[in-house]
């Protein structure tokens, strides 16, 4: 809600006047926030750990592969010896050669009937038909053993489905919400940070203002000093030492003015740089025109509970421990048995299922993959030790973080009353040094009090002055240390 005020009041207050641009606090906050080059890099860095958390979570569901190849190989697969693929090639001349010398001895007792065998064109071409037969019977199964696998075609549809992983896909989405969580406590510390810097950076710009019209109004009075000394000492009234002693106090008071107007512009140049502005740009803060600035008494308690849940370097700690605790259980993981269920589709070309026929031809398949870890030298059982142990020095960096977060929340709570109580007492001075300069003019206006009283005097204002300066400054700062030490600066 601050920021959108801010940019509404950083609206309504731009003025062109002189080419200079009317800010205040929010307006700052406001445009801090917006063009701090870390936050946004704090805004990537939460995108890309939601985007990590998004893909821990498909790590729960199936997984389909598609593969495909092609390979060419100089010689193909043959099912068959090229000694049977001979014999098969002369099926019908063997059979015939055969049936030839089972005849034989038979012939050869009945002489005429092999003369009338021989003589006979019909059992010639019988024969020569049987043995043209079985050769075209072996080639042909020769021909349909045939692989032809030199241009093979081959791939494959994959559907893999976890089902117990040993606890590592458990432990892999709780690691991504805890660097989603811990994304967005980073950028929350940044933001805090952000503003931090810019509250620091505005209250010492108007700090150094309120300094540099002191130091203004103080070189006036020095300068009026030095003119009224100067016409005493033309009057033979006062002593050209004097005069001297006034001069130099002129010197001191024209040197403490430049230094003022440097240290503003600088810091005027590292707030335009905070707030993404050009350094050059002119810029003039509400709260540096006001002759006081508006402190509020107070009492803050130390609420060290509220610090502790609400500081985002904590809860950063917090998620660091956690991290390594599901890094841990990752890593027992890794003795523990893994079961997937697999399934899917191969084909190929030729069909290996139909004859290496040049088609292509596959089958449906399904099955259950068990990974069981049997021996690894105890690599497992030592990188748990070593996430045992960085889990115990994170666990140690939370609880020093705990104790310096409770002393830094008393110390800024004790640092806010002190500061309330030194504005008071700075208020005071500054009357009491006003009535002192008071008096002092007086008194060397009658000729009863010398210009070195009225030094004195004038060095005690411009003293109590800037001590009262520094009080409301400190009031301010120092509320400003309390609310980021109580994490609730926003």
């Amino acid at each position: 809600m601050k920021r959108f005020l801010g940019i509404f009041l950083l609206t309504c207050a731009t003025q062109v006047a002189g080419a200079q641009q009317l800010l205040s606090l929010d307006s700052c906050r406001a445009l801090a926030l917006r063009n701090n080059k870390q936050l946004s890099v704090s805004r990537v860095k939460q995108d890309v750990a939601k985007n990590i958390r998004k893909s821990a979570r498909t790590k729960y569901l199936p997984h389909v592969t598609a593969l495909g190849g092609y390979e060419y190989t100089s010689r193909e697969i043959s099912l068959l010896s090229d000694d049977v693929k001979s014999e098969l090639s002369t099926l019908g001349s063997k059979a015939v050669g055969d049936v030839q010398a089972a005849t034989g001895s038979l012939l050869k007792e009945f002489p005429t009937l092999a003369a009338l065998l021989g003589q006979s064109p019909t059992l010639q071409g019988i024969m020569g038909g049987i043995e043209g037969a079985g050769n075209g019977i072996g080639q042909h199964v020769v021909d349909e053993f045939r692989s032809d696998t030199r241009n093979l075609f081959a791939g494959a549809v994959v559907v893999t489905q976890p089902i117990f992983m040993g606890g590592a896909i458990v432990a892999l989405n709780k690691m991504a919400d805890i660097g989603e969580e811990m994304a967005a406590n980073s950028a929350d510390s940044k933001h805090q940070q952000t503003l931090y810097q810019i509250d620091q950076a505005y209250w010492q710009v108007v700090s150094l203002r309120h300094k540099q019209k002191l130091a203004q109004g103080y070189l006036d009075l020095i300068k009026k000093l030095d003119s009224d000394v100067q016409k005493m000492i033309r009057e033979g009234v006062a002593t050209r030492s004097e005069g001297l002693s006034v001069s130099v106090k002129v010197n001191e008071a024209e040197m403490t003015l430049m230094k003022v107007n440097d240290g503003l512009t600088l810091s005027r140049m590292l707030l335009c740089q905070l707030c993404g502005l050009p350094v050059n740009e002119q810029v003039v803060l509400i709260d540096e025109e006001k002759e006081e600035l508006e402190t509020v008494p107070a009492a803050p308690q130390a609420n060290v509970e509220q610090a502790m849940e609400s500081r985002p370097e904590l809860r950063i700690l917090q998620n660091m421990v956690d991290l390594n605790k599901q890094t841990t259980n990752m890593l027992k993981a890794g003795n523990l048995p893994q079961v997937a269920l697999m399934g899917g589709y191969a084909f190929s070309n030729p069909n290996l299922y139909n004859g290496f026929q040049r088609k292509f031809g596959g089958v449906w398949n399904i099955g259950i993959l068990v990974r069981v870890p049997v021996w690894n030298w105890g690599d497992v059982a030592y990188k748990v030790r070593a996430s045992k142990g960085a889990g115990a020095i994170a666990r140690l960096e939370l609880d020093e973080a705990r104790e310096k977060i409770q002393l830094q929340v008393n110390q800024s709570t004790f640092q806010v009353n002190e500061a309330n109580k030194t504005l008071q007492l700075a208020k005071a001075s500054v009357e009491r040094a006003n009535e002192n300069l008071r008096t002092a003019n007086l008194g060397f206006q009658e000729g009863v009090i010398s210009s070195t009283t009225v030094m004195e005097a004038q060095t005690a204002w411009l003293q109590a002055a800037s001590q009262k300066i520094d009080a409301e400054i400190n009031v301010k700062l120092s509320e400003v240390n309390l609310q980021k030490a109580l994490g609730t600066l926003y």
